[in-house]
């Protein structure tokens, strides 16, 4: 069992804090216990993205790179930009999520897993729902 510190961000803006197992981009339905340990369910529509952390405090003076310069990670470099205006930068690893304009293919699951562009950082890896994505662009 594959046990994962996560941090969910939610569509309705709330914050859920615990820890996840054995999560695929197929589910549709997303379990994280929290510390206490009671568990709590969401439905994959209800969430904006799962931020895979190192801890759960993070580095409050930790300014995220900004650029693509630098890092080792393979993969299409990627601008996402989330409905509620927030944006990441990362790496999209295999194939990229949809075909012909934004349009999430079902046999690819839910959203796609994004590496962050800073390594220092405390995001591990980021899965994205693809229902809370205004905007995707490949850059390279």
């Amino acid at each position: 069992m594959s046990r994962e510190r996560v941090v969910a961000r939610l569509l309705n803006g709330s914050v859920m804090k615990g820890y996840i197992d054995n999560f695929s981009q197929y589910d549709d339905m997303i379990v994280i216990e929290d510390e206490g340990p009671k568990s709590h369910e969401f439905r994959i529509e209800e969430v904006k993205a799962l931020f895979f952390v190192k801890t759960f405090e993070g580095d409050k003076g930790h300014k995220d790179k900004k650029s693509f310069m630098g890092t080792t990670y393979t993969g299409k470099r990627a601008f996402i930009k989330f409905k509620d205006g927030e944006s990441v930068m990362g790496y999209i690893e295999g194939d990229v999520p949809w075909q012909k304009g934004f349009f999430l293919e079902s046999k690819r699951g839910k959203g796609f897993f994004l590496k962050p562009v800073d390594i220092e950082g405390n995001n591990i890896k980021i899965f994205v729902v693809g229902t809370s994505v205004s905007d995707l662009t490949i850059m390279g």
